[in-house]
């Protein structure tokens, strides 16, 4: 008491002279009190004691039951909405509203020293908040859409509303951006026959029970359901076997994906099973390496394009030569069928002599006939700086980007008017275009260059635009690029199924996820140890690829998460690893080949290998390198023969060193299934140097050369 007794004495000393810095403070005199009338106490509305996100309700033990109901959020809200009415046109409602709050007290309250709680009228509230103006709520409200669209992004644009539901609310979570399959009526759902399309973002396919109940009731099934990212982590090693003396640079499957074809440098070109890794044929007639391969849509035609400066079709079911083209005066760098249907076709070449060449050709009664002299665009911008490096076509045929030594890119427009007609021609990198791919669908493709950027190309507003994508960025907390690389350089680029995002690989021997529509960067996938030039997409899943490396390592990515789910080594016995040079998928997704550089192919699947273990681990014909007779326009003949290779009768399987292998063996070679056990086994004689060196043919083979030569002779009696 006598503290308390003190403390009014000196108030009453300076009530004068601090009146006026009471009221700045939000200090007013209680004169209901029951002690002295000159005391000071505090005015504490709840505004000022809770916090502004706080909804939990006030557990003041001076509160009334009516304040109880409803936290100190709602309080501020009810006043809001009087003061936002105020200032409008629903006067009405407003009165309404303040005879309702101040009824109900639904008010700050404010509280004396002792704490004491004191009931106050709205005028009371406004002149204490005199810094709120009547939007106050207007402008909170205005702010709360782009706040939750930074904290919860949407992956496309949303109207700028308060009232939306699902994905468009304002109470959205991450969870309602994705959708979830609950209830078996999702999974059986179908549309004439069909599953719905897949959402843009979802949890994931159903679980498998729901699947199978669904297969049951509809009869059909949606791969995605089964075919999980995780499903891929079961691919195994099938077959790994030897084709090639030289290194194999080029390799890709036929549109069914029966059938492998692959390019190296020992100017082979093989064709190959897919189901049991037999190999089927060898396409002779190429002076130097492949440099190239292309099949065309109608799965008819290949292509080859080597370093002797000529380009070879053959016919994919007979394997007869249909045109041997010459036009450039460099090696040939790139070559792509073009993909739009048509009567006629398009076959583009480049070259290292900086010109694009496009080769038409028609199909007349089942024979095609390719033009003698192509269109030939002339691109030798500087002198000693003109190849061109890399061609892609869009997925409709009708454009073709290509890159060059000379940093430009250029687009080209095919079937207008004018025939060929260049949409775009700018120097845009600093250095030589290695890489240049088209987007799966749409107007849009992706350049990479030494000088370490990569430009994202997309076709807006009658312009062609381009997004930057900097090698040097880096995601947050990554360390810099070890010091011995002092300039950062771009060797493949590719796109994911879906074309949502761009894959980049780069001589740190990093790769690089980046979103294809804002240029961020999205996933560092570290793992090889060497330089990466593969880049493939899985042909039916939108978040998986595949990538191969110098390293000899072949990595299979889930880029929606930048995890690594599967990788290999192509470890070969007492020599190391061996580089990987070229890997596709098969068009089922199931498959997988690629290529090294000790002449192997290697195959990898999900499921059981038996019919590749019968097959041996060497395979080659023993005509694969007898020479060749060659005529004026490069046509070639066998020169022991004197007959055109794919006439020849069915050769031997033999091994690396020319031996061939037993009958049982002789039987994987198409034409030999059904010869009887003698035919299968080749006459060998010792050569000059006391070696082995097969007979050509049989006496079998002989009687079809006997035949053949007669009926030769007839026709030109015949003739004459």
């Amino acid at each position: 008491m006598k503290v308390l007794i003190c403390a009014a004495e000196e108030e009453r000393r300076h009530t004068q002279g601090c009146a006026a810095a009471h009221s700045q403070l939000g200090l007013t005199r209680d004169e209901n009190a029951a002690f002295d009338n000159n005391r000071v106490t505090f005015d504490f509305p709840d505004l000022f004691v809770h916090s502004a996100m706080d909804v939990i309700p006030s557990t003041s033990r001076c509160n009334s039951a009516v304040n109880k109901q409803f936290s100190a959020v709602e309080i501020e809200l009810y006043y809001l909405i009087a003061k936002y009415l105020s200032s409008g046109p629903c006067k009405k409602a407003y009165e309404v509203l303040r005879a309702e709050i101040e009824e109900n007290q639904l008010l700050p309250k404010r509280y004396d020293w002792l704490g004491n709680e004191h009931r106050k009228s709205l005028d009371e509230v406004d002149r204490q908040l005199g810094h709120l103006s009547n939007d106050h709520l207007l402008r909170v409200v205005s702010r709360l859409g782009p706040a939750i669209n930074q904290l919860v992004k949407l992956p496309y644009p949303t109207a700028a509303t308060l009232l939306g539901a699902g994905t468009q609310s304002l109470l959205r979570t991450e969870n309602d951006l994705y959708k979830s399959y609950k209830t078996l009526s999702d999974v059986v759902v179908r549309h004439r026959g069909y599953p719905p399309l897949e959402p843009v973002q979802y949890l994931g396919p159903p679980c498998l029970t729901q699947t199978i109940l669904g297969r049951e009731l509809q009869g059909t099934i949606n791969q995605k359901h089964v075919v999980t990212n995780k499903f891929y982590s079961r691919i195994q090693l099938y077959f790994r076997s030897v084709g090639h003396l030289s290194a194999v640079y080029c390799m890709l499957f036929d549109r069914t994906g029966k059938y492998i074809i692959t390019g190296a440098d020992d100017t082979l070109v093989k064709i190959w099973s897919t189901f049991d890794g037999r190999l089927m044929a060898t396409l002779r007639g190429a002076s130097a390496e492949i440099s190239d391969l292309a099949i065309d849509g109608e799965n008819t035609l290949i292509a080859a394009g080597s370093c002797d400066k000529i380009i070879r079709v053959w016919s994919l079911q007979t394997l007869a030569p249909v045109a041997v083209l010459s036009s450039h005066t460099g090696m040939i760098t790139a070559l792509q069928f073009c993909p739009a249907p048509d009567s006629e076709g398009v076959l583009v070449s480049t070259g290292g002599d900086g010109c694009v060449a496009f080769w038409t050709y028609t199909r007349r009664s089942g024979e095609i006939k390719f033009d003698s002299k192509p269109l030939k665009v002339n691109e030798r911008v500087r002198p000693g700086n003109a190849q061109l490096i890399c061609a892609s076509f869009s997925a409709g045929g009708h454009f073709l980007a290509v890159g060059g030594a000379d940093h430009f890119v250029r687009v080209y427009h095919l079937g207008g008017e004018d025939g060929v007609e260049k949409l775009i021609e700018t120097e845009r990198h600093q250095d030589r275009v290695d890489s240049i791919q088209w987007c799966h669908k749409g107007l849009m493709f992706v350049s990479g260059s030494r000088d370490g950027t990569a430009l994202v190309w997309r076709y807006e507003t009658q312009q062609w635009k381009n997004l930057v994508l900097n090698m040097t960025d880096r995601l947050p907390g990554d360390s810099p690029p070890s010091e011995e690389i002092r300039r950062l350089q771009v060797t493949m680029v590719g796109w994911n199924r879906s074309d949502e995002y761009v894959i980049t690989a780069s001589n740190d021997k990093w790769l690089r996820v980046w979103d294809s529509s804002q240029g961020k960067l999205k996933h560092i996938l570290r793992g090889h140890e060497d330089n990466s030039y593969v880049i493939e997409a899985h042909p039916l899943e939108n978040n998986i690829i595949l990538t191969a490396a110098h390293d000899g390592q072949l990595m299979i990515w889930d880029i929606s998460t930048g995890t690594l789910v599967r990788s290999f080594k192509n470890t070969i016995e007492g020599q190391g690893y061996g580089a990987l040079f070229d890997a596709k998928w098969s068009p089922d997704g199931y498959t997988i080949a690629t290529t090294d550089s000790h002449g192997h192919l290697i195959l990898f699947g999900i499921g059981h290998n038996e019919k590749f273990k019968k097959i041996p681990k060497e395979l080659f014909f023993h005509t694969d390198y007898r020479p060749l007779v060659r005529d004026a326009n490069n046509h070639v003949l066998d020169e022991q023969t004197q007959m055109a290779p794919h006439l020849m009768p069915p050769p031997f399987l033999v091994n690396m060193d020319g031996d061939p292998y037993p009958p049982e063996y002789q039987r994987l070679v198409p034409g030999r299934e059904n010869c009887r056990h003698d035919q299968l086994i080749p006459n060998v004689l010792l050569n000059a140097n006391a070696s082995t060196d097969t007979l050509l043919y049989t006496l079998w083979h002989r009687c079809i050369l006997v035949i053949c030569s007669t009926q030769v002779s007839a026709l030109s009696t015949w003739a004459s």
